[in-house]
């Protein structure tokens, strides 16, 4: 096989790989096509590299990229979760009322625009009573009396 030919098939399988990781999870997958890269560049500079030697460059490398990049890399491609905006933020500050009595120990039911949402607070907040949320802990709303 022509070493141009086996430095084109590893440049391939790299970007495969490096392609195949936008469909799946965990940020793995991007580092063996890195390292397939690498022996590609390899390849070129070593035309009588042998596959044995590819082998070993392109495991090798791999798990060095995956060892060292990947934290770095996760934050860069996958964002920061602790300063993404979450679904509270569309919540927090609206006003709405109880239609379920709630308790600081009992949660209870509020209506934000034309949808109910259980919903707690630190008092006991009684049926029509308007609130204000100010947090939102999945799908219970944490609610203030206005």
């Amino acid at each position: 096989m022509d070493f141009t030919a086996a430095a084109w098939i590893w440049l391939y399988i790299g970007s495969f790989l490096m392609l195949a990781e936008i469909v799946s999870p965990g940020f793995v997958i991007f580092f063996f096509g890195l390292g397939a890269a690498t022996v590609a560049v390899c390849k070129w500079a070593f035309p009588s590299m042998s596959l044995a030697w590819q082998l070993a460059l392109f495991s090798i490398t791999s798990i060095v990229y995956l060892l060292v990049l990947r934290r770095y890399m996760k934050k860069l491609f996958m964002g920061d979760a602790e300063n993404s905006p979450g679904l509270a933020s569309e919540f927090v500050g609206r006003v709405g009322k109880v239609i379920e009595t709630i308790r600081p120990e009992v949660p209870g039911r509020i209506e934000l625009g034309e949808v109910e949402w259980k919903a707690s607070a630190g008092e006991r907040l009684e049926p029509g009573t308007e609130v204000k949320v100010v947090a939102q802990d999945n799908l219970t709303m944490r609610v203030e009396k206005i």
